[in-house]
């Protein structure tokens, strides 16, 4: 940790040699005549909906972004972000496609246009990024410590030099993701700057009212491990200088650096925003701080003439009016194409997860090949935790106790011991930071298996879990995030409102995301490793009632077992009535049907589920009990009995019927929560009514 730097004073007749002066120039006043051709013609013409000004942050912007040069080097920005983009080498015509909404450019008109991606096989990138207020952070640590990870334990030296920035504005450093990124990358040494800009006001809220005294770098002062760096943004150049030395710390020190630069916003937050929250006298002032001219008096006439000046200002109009000429003539996407890319539909995204890297898995069978006693789920996952670590370098499974302790619930005994901790660790306690992380090592082609300890700690986690989700779909493919979320839920030997929950339906109603639910050791084994070994995000949920159950012990089914998402499981064959179920329910249901004609069937994943199965099976026997642990109102056994009522309704000989726990959080005491579960006496009398 150093003091609050300060840039040695340079001869004031001589720009900063380490840049280009006139791409400076140009890209800068490329990025104003962008925003005065939104706001003057296209927002007034309704041609874009969302616009936000980057007037007064556009000089830092270039700067910074001159100084990534790295193949490897990463950004993750924010909407106001577009004049680093710029300096990436993002097409302006694409930009303004996007905020238009037109086919091409960044989403194909599925996100807003301020949010940007960018996938860079020949030099820098842009990770995708998000709506939500600091919500950039974590990711791009998780980009830090995968480029580590890259270059010291796959060998790979082209890593050794890259790094990681974040962009945030002065409001962003409220947030949770600003905090858990911070400790994270302090804790642990990764190479990545934090590059915050401060105009004074979150929208309207002061910078006082996010952090003390309005300066996060005077706050941050005592912060170990971590440099810190703050100036003028407006100044051409004190502020090219305190960049080139925070990017160049952070790039030979592989450690973090916090560079913070006050600049003016010279336009409301967004289009829309008049400011009339700011006194007149502020916004006069922030306007005598305007870069742009401060860029012309640095540079006329010690680096080139009035007219050189203004014919790079010139060009710069020129090229973003043929932009605009091209960005008009894209059409809208087809709509029929709306639907894809939810999930991998055999089209590989460009950046993001192994497969974009040339993965081929090993060897698989569908079908188990069972050999040895019968072991517990906890033994059948920890195995195939340890046998895919050992085929593919690029896993790492970490998360808050899954080192020396091997888990609270003991899946992850023994690994950190035999793979190391750099591909088995601890993490602080931050499941924001926990997936967040594991999305950024995603988005640099490893495999993260994170562990949430139990199904209500994800709950602080649940904008990066939804931004993870939509990745694909909202990049139109460009960028995906493979990661693989172990998740214990449901009741043990007692209940209570914390880690008993399931609450599976949320995971299914949230777009991107695969859902199993195995019952049993060997389904574990199966679903564990297709999602290892997959393409798409996976919450792999783990029943804590199940981990050591008799009834789910089986045989390990072999190393080459993968079982397809998608497929139930006949539990039971039967005339009478069909039971859907999964999870801890499986083993009530057969005690309930033990002497009914009942088939049984175990979903054993709930995105996508086995809509063929449960329809042949009611058409068959004609009736139909959906039986789930989670809350009856809203449960996924509601979109089950819909589906059912809808599909097989002359086939029905009695109503689609659900047994579930009422609306109530799990009850601590046992006797209480056996009384909200659905017990094998309810079951069967269930069974009993509907089959007469």
């Amino acid at each position: 940790m150093s003091a609050v730097a300060q840039t040695p004073n340079a001869p004031v007749h001589r720009p900063d040699p380490h840049y280009d002066w006139r791409r400076v120039a140009y890209f800068v006043q490329a990025s104003r005549a962008l925003d005065e051709l939104e706001e003057k013609t296209l927002v007034p013409e309704r041609k874009i909906f969302y616009q936000f000004s980057a007037r007064g942050h556009d000089l830092a912007q270039v700067l910074l972004g001159t100084h990534l040069t790295d193949r490897h080097d990463a950004i993750c920005g924010y909407y106001r972000s577009r004049p680093i983009l710029l300096a990436l080498g993002v097409s302006m015509a694409d930009a303004l496609a996007s905020c238009m909404a037109r086919e091409g450019g960044y989403s194909d008109g599925r996100d807003i246009g301020a949010v940007f991606n960018y996938p860079n096989s020949n030099g820098p990138s842009a990770l995708p990024m998000c709506g939500g207020v600091g919500a950039q952070f974590t990711p791009t640590a998780g980009w830090a410590q995968a480029i580590e990870y890259r270059a010291k334990v796959l060998n790979q030296p082209e890593y050794a030099g890259a790094i990681a920035v974040v962009l945030g504005g002065d409001a962003s450093v409220a947030t949770n993701g600003f905090w858990s990124a911070l400790t994270m990358v302090t804790t642990v040494s990764l190479p990545m700057l934090f590059y915050i800009e401060d105009n004074g006001y979150g929208i309207s809220v002061p910078s006082r009212l996010q952090t003390p005294g309005g300066d996060i770098a005077a706050n941050l002062g005592s912060f170990h491990n971590l440099e810190i760096l703050s100036g003028d943004g407006t100044e051409p150049r004190e502020a090219g200088g305190l960049i080139r030395q925070a990017v160049a710390f952070v790039r030979e020190r592989r450690a973090p650096a916090l560079l913070r630069l006050t600049v003016p916003r010279l336009e409301g937050h967004s289009f829309q925003d008049t400011q009339t929250y700011k006194p007149e006298e502020f916004v006069k002032a922030e306007w005598a701080r305007d870069p742009l001219p401060k860029l012309r008096d640095f540079l006329v006439p010690a680096e080139c003439d009035e007219a050189e000046w203004n014919g790079i200002a010139e060009t710069a109009r020129g090229d973003v009016e043929a932009a605009r000429v091209e960005a008009e003539a894209r059409g809208v996407a087809d709509v029929e194409r709306t639907t894809r890319h939810v999930f991998f539909d055999g089209e590989l995204q460009q950046q993001g997860g192994q497969y974009a890297e040339g993965y081929q898995p090993a060897a698989a069978a569908d079908e188990p090949s069972p050999e040895g006693q019968r072991i517990n789920m906890v033994t059948a996952i920890r195995r195939t935790l340890e046998h895919e670590l050992s085929l593919n370098a690029r896993v790492v499974v970490f998360g808050e106790d899954v080192g020396p302790k091997g888990g609270v619930h003991a899946v992850t005994l023994g690994l950190q011991e035999k793979f190391g901790e750099a591909r088995v660790f601890d993490t602080s306690l931050s499941e924001e930071g926990i997936i967040g992380r594991a999305v950024g090592m995603a988005l640099a082609g490893l495999v993260p298996v994170p562990e949430i300890q139990f199904r209500k700690y994800a709950d602080p986690a649940t904008e990066q879990l939804n931004d993870c989700g939509t990745m694909r779909w909202r990049t139109n493919n460009r960028f995906a995030a493979p990661i693989v979320v172990r998740m214990p839920i449901g009741f043990f030997k007692c209940g209570d409102p914390w880690h008993s929950q399931t609450n599976e339906v949320q995971f299914v109603h949230s777009p991107g995301w695969r859902v199993a639910v195995p019952s049993n050791a060997e389904d574990a084994v199966g679903l564990l490793r297709a999602s290892l070994r997959g393409n798409d995000p996976v919450i792999f949920f783990e029943h804590r009632a199940m981990l050591d159950a008799t009834s789910a012990r089986r045989p390990y089914p072999g190393d080459e077992f993968v079982l397809p998402f998608g497929r139930a499981r006949i539990v039971q064959d039967g005339s009478d009535i069909t039971i859907v179920t999964w999870g801890a329910m499986v083993e009530r249901c057969v005690a309930a049907a033990e002497n009914q004609s009942a088939e049984i069937l175990d979903l054993r994943t709930l995105m996508p589920w086995d809509r063929d199965a449960v329809l042949a099976s009611v058409k068959r026997t004609r009736r139909c009990l959906v039986v789930h642990e989670d809350l009856m109102t809203g449960g996924f056994g509601a979109e089950i009995a819909a589906v059912v009522a809808q599909d097989c309704f002359f086939d029905l000989d009695a109503p689609v019927t659900r047994l579930a726990m009422p609306d109530i959080p799990s009850p601590h005491n046992p006797t209480l929560m056996e009384w909200a579960l659905p017990s094998v006496e309810q079951i069967a009398a269930k069974i009993a009514e509907l089959v007469g």
